[in-house]
């Protein structure tokens, strides 16, 4: 337990989890009237620590107050509580909710995490309200949060956090620590963060930030919690932080190829291609057969006009996943690109075998027999991609001037004039 005059809540000498509780228990106990005390711990842990507190100090009444979503005033949200008049001790979690839109998250937590200009309104509220506070509540109310807020809450609501009576420090056991470090690299997809708000990514990033400051866990352990943390980034198109973060996995673990593959993409991302290609190369020195990295680096390598070099970097890709379609189409691109028309358009239906529904083959075959001039097979394929994509119709209107669908034979008369639909290439991402 921190004493109230140490400022450095979590430089101090390690005690047991039984002796932290016992201190945190004897404080409940002896508090009378209006008291502040502070518990870092996962939530987890709190709603543990509630109902085992409850149970030992029956002689008092405890609450819980659960703060499921951001709030600006904790004293007007503590007024309108029901039943407060009649509570001895109050636990309040889930204040982190209203911190960490405020916290700039990512390598290390620098930079704009503690800007002046970002004090959460919450924290500019308690420092304000603190006599009030005092004034008005009789009663003993224990924080509990996570580390990344508590260490936030100490920095920003100084005034307030001054009156505590003490700060108590519950370090996950090891085997808690590897049930959630497991919990988050199991749960990590880079699909599912794209779609997540960036609230969630950002609580996510500050979760991971946790489990590394902990530093019990193994290096293969720590080296996937940087990559997760540079997914979550990548998927925040913070491309530079995110690189920060598979570095940071590497110097633990210089053999982890998904951390160079992630690198790579991100480079990728940034238009660092060459860059992006030599990650791609040390990814495919630790895993041969890493389909991924073959496939974007020839998605890479296509960009900066290297075409045979991209081809072969796809087969090698299609080698290892000969169903994936997009490597089936992109390799199609880049022979209509070297007027290899005939093995484009077979690629072309390579993707289309394994994937019927990608408009994008469709579309792309369509151009291919337009360059050819073959006018009837042209058409039938973009009938099929507008069937499946609808804004395919729009753009060949746009570029010929003539509905597809509904003036047919100007369109064909346009097609054997010329052929003005481009091809498009697909990327993948981190992750």
């Amino acid at each position: 337990m921190t004493q109230p005059g140490l400022t450095e809540w979590d430089e101090d000498v390690a005690t047991s989890p039984d002796e932290e509780y016992a201190a945190l228990v004897r404080a409940i106990r002896w508090a009378t009237g209006f008291g502040l005390l502070f518990v870092q711990c996962t939530p987890a842990e709190g709603e543990q620590l509630i109902e085992r507190v409850r149970a030992d100090v029956a002689e008092k009444t405890v609450e819980a107050l659960r703060l499921e979503t951001e709030i600006d005033d904790l004293y007007e949200t503590l007024a309108a509580q029901p039943g407060i008049d009649q509570t001895n001790v109050l636990f309040i979690s889930g204040l982190e909710k209203s911190l960490t839109p405020y916290i700039q998250a990512g390598y290390g937590s620098e930079g704009d995490y503690y800007a002046l200009d970002k004090i959460p309104k919450i924290l500019g509220q308690l420092n304000l309200q603190r006599e009030r506070f005092k004034e008005r509540f009789k009663l003993c109310f224990v924080f509990l949060a996570p580390r990344y807020a508590m260490k936030y809450f100490i920095r920003r609501a100084a005034d307030f956090f001054d009156w505590r009576s003490g700060v108590w420090e519950f370090v996950s056991p090891q085997e808690t620590l590897q049930q959630e470090t497991q919990r988050v690299l199991q749960e990590g997809d880079f699909q599912q963060y794209l779609n997540w708000t960036p609230q969630q990514r950002r609580e996510r990033c500050l979760i991971i930030e946790d489990l590394i400051a902990e530093g019990d866990q193994s290096d293969e352990e720590i080296s996937q919690l940087w990559i997760e943390q540079g997914n979550i980034l990548m998927a925040d198109q913070d491309y530079n932080t995110a690189i920060a973060c598979y570095d940071q996995a590497l110097a633990i673990k210089p053999d982890n190829s998904a951390a160079f593959y992630n690198k790579g993409t991100a480079l990728d991302d940034l238009g660092r291609k060459e860059e992006a290609i030599t990650c791609y190369d040390q990814a495919l020195a630790i895993k041969p057969d890493y389909d991924k990295a073959f496939y974007n680096k020839g998605t890479a390598l296509y960009d900066l006009g290297h075409k045979e070099e991209a081809i072969a970097c796809y087969d090698q890709a299609l080698e290892f996943k000969p169903d994936d379609h997009l490597a089936w189409n992109n390799r199609g691109n880049a022979l209509s690109d070297l007027g290899r028309y005939e093995a484009a358009i077979q690629s072309y239906d390579k993707a289309l075998q394994f994937k019927p529904d990608f408009h994008l083959g469709w579309y792309n075959k369509a151009s291919c027999y337009g360059l050819q001039g073959g006018v009837e097979e042209t058409i039938a394929a973009l009938q099929k991609a507008i069937e499946l994509n609808p804004d395919y119709r729009e753009k060949a209107k746009t570029d010929s001037d003539f509905d597809p669908i509904r003036d047919k034979a100007q369109f064909q008369a346009f097609l054997r004039e010329q052929f003005l639909l481009g091809l498009n290439t697909s990327h993948e991402g981190g992750g």
